[in-house]
């Protein structure tokens, strides 16, 4: 099931749409949607390496235009859509220490939270409910979704024919460390 899962990512990073897919992966990631855009962004460059920085910016793009969407979120509809989000991942309560903290480690929170495998859409959401400036918060974005997705662009464009081999052969161990870390990354956030 794995293989065949494998082989259709890798047969749609070929298709002419991928990039547009990619795009609203990206974008809905770092709002509302769960699934980090590496799991297409992986098998897309492993696909055409020749096309890693396209694919990387096309990610990073659209992740920082739907960070924008999460910022406006949490400051203009908190109560409609972020916080039904937001206890949705177990943090509602723990809001009011959330933007104590914020106020002091904005930059930093956002800087980390866009270059881990942290749910980036609990930081977007919570930077606009604390009203975290406007221009520190889309530039830290980009400065952090840049390195996030160039250099796993970086590596996959340098190493990619034996980082595709080790991934063809050991797709299971791959696909189960790839879950470990986005499990984890939830289960930081329930910690915070």
């Amino acid at each position: 099931m794995l293989r065949r899962l494998y082989n259709r990512m890798l047969a749609a990073a070929e298709h002419p749409s991928a990039l547009w897919i990619l795009a609203i992966v990206s974008f809905a990631e770092s709002s509302v949607f769960p699934i980090p855009p590496d799991v297409m962004m992986i098998p897309m460059i492993l696909a055409a390496p020749h096309r890693a920085w396209l694919i990387a910016g096309v990610c990073t793009a659209a992740s920082v235009a739907g960070a924008l969407l999460g910022y406006g979120i949490g400051h203009f509809f908190f109560e409609q859509v972020g916080q039904p989000v937001l206890e949705a991942m177990g943090k509602a309560e723990k809001m009011d220490a959330f933007n104590t903290t914020f106020s002091e480690w904005g930059v930093w929170a956002v800087l980390i939270a866009g270059m881990t495998p942290f749910p980036f859409k609990v930081i977007t959401i919570m930077s606009g409910w604390a009203s975290f400036p406007l221009i520190p918060f889309l530039l830290s974005s980009i400065v952090a979704r840049s390195l996030r997705f160039f250099i796993v662009a970086a590596l996959l464009k340098a190493y990619g024919p034996p980082i595709r081999e080790f991934v063809e052969k050991r797709l299971g161990l791959v696909f189960a460390a790839f879950l470990i870390v986005l499990i984890g990354g939830f289960m930081v956030l329930r910690v915070l």
